[in-house]
């Protein structure tokens, strides 16, 4: 039990009455002095309570839990920009060339920013053209449903509209304290000895721009593995699949038949009814719910399955949302080493309509 500055004083009373043989004023100066030095050993003991709690991977936090991270060869995962496709057009066709440079910049109704990541043009003759973009501020709060960036910061010349044909997706938070504590304790508990799964799993995840590894063990026989991994935005690159596979050749096992592959893609359609809660309009709980239901689905999902409780709890935490009712999918959907849950059609409808 935590001792509190009072309780630390009344002790310090108790032991000088003993030692003198009386008991201080209150009002005097000495008990005032008592108190303040009580007061320095209590900021002590939470002091040592703190470092403590830092000492443990169990109880560490921030930087210190990145740091016990760091010991078994792990980092946090970092905060990930969404990207999408900004369009660009004019009303009327024009007859000469517009530019649109790139790092150019376009919002959400809400204030959420998008920059093009290339210099495009639209010709003459044409009413638009597309640009890739990313989110100027890495997170969830950059994946931003279809058709709701529509201001221009500064607009390029001759240009007269701007949206997002598609969704942004992809963005995702830095890896939170309680998510880098699960994958620090499971490696003490499944400690890799260089021929196990956890081996194959850990050493990739050691790798940039890797979210999830599953390793399985012998698919073509004794001696064989294939690993299965993504990407924080999905489905891996076939340029990282083969630098992981080149590093991971290097460190496998003498004699283990050792694959690296990307993961199925499973589609997971969403249907749901959402009740606005006060103070906000349909099209903002819509746009929200639509934007934090992209945003889950990462490559972080490889082999886990997706419950209509995890789906729930996107909704349950945005102030937007009052109530909610899925339609799509009617069950849970059970995990498999093999797949990654991807976001198919995404159906928000006004709750009653």
């Amino acid at each position: 039990m935590e001792k509190t500055i009072d309780t630390i004083y009344e002790e310090m009373l108790a032991v000088f009455a003993q030692a003198s043989g009386y008991l201080p004023s209150p009002s005097c100066d000495l008990a005032a002095r008592l108190y303040a030095a009580a007061a320095q050993l209590h900021g002590l003991y939470l002091q040592a309570k703190w470092l403590l709690d830092q000492s443990f991977p169990q109880t560490a936090a921030g930087e210190y839990l990145e740091r016990h991270a760091q010991i078994r060869g792990i980092q946090r995962g970092a905060a990930v920009r969404a990207k999408g496709t900004l369009r660009f057009g004019v009303h009327t066709a024009v007859n000469t060339d517009l530019e649109v440079d790139k790092g150019c910049v376009c919002m959400t109704a809400a204030g959420t920013r998008f920059a093009t990541t290339q210099a495009v043009t639209l010709k003459a003759g044409t009413l638009y053209v597309d640009a890739p973009a990313e989110a100027l501020e890495p997170g969830k709060q950059g994946n931003a449903a279809a058709g709701t960036v529509t201001i221009m910061a500064a607009m390029p010349v001759g240009v007269k509209a701007c949206t997002n044909p598609a969704a942004f997706a992809g963005g995702d938070d830095a890896e939170s304290d309680e998510a880098l504590r699960l994958r620090l304790l499971d490696s003490y508990r499944r400690l890799p000895n260089g021929a196990n799964a956890a081996y194959y799993e850990q050493t990739a995840l050691s790798r940039p721009g890797v979210a999830a590894a599953v390793a399985v063990g012998r698919p073509r026989g004794v001696g064989s593995v294939d690993l299965y991994v993504a990407a924080e935005g999905g489905v891996p690159s076939p340029e990282l699949l083969a630098e992981l596979n080149r590093y991971l050749q290097e460190k496998r096992e003498i004699s283990v038949d050792l694959r690296v592959l990307a993961p199925t893609p499973k589609p997971v359609n969403i249907a749901v009814a959402v009740r606005p809660a006060g103070g906000y309009t349909f099209q903002e709980a819509q746009a929200q719910a639509e934007a934090a239901l992209r945003g889950a689905f990462t490559g972080a999902l490889l082999g886990k399955g997706v419950t209509l409780a995890f789906l729930g709890n996107l909704l349950y935490d945005l102030d937007s949302v009052e109530n909610y009712r899925f339609t799509t999918p009617a069950a849970d959907w059970e995990g498999s080493p093999t797949v990654l849950p991807s976001l198919g059609t995404v159906r928000i409808m006004e709750w009653g309509a």
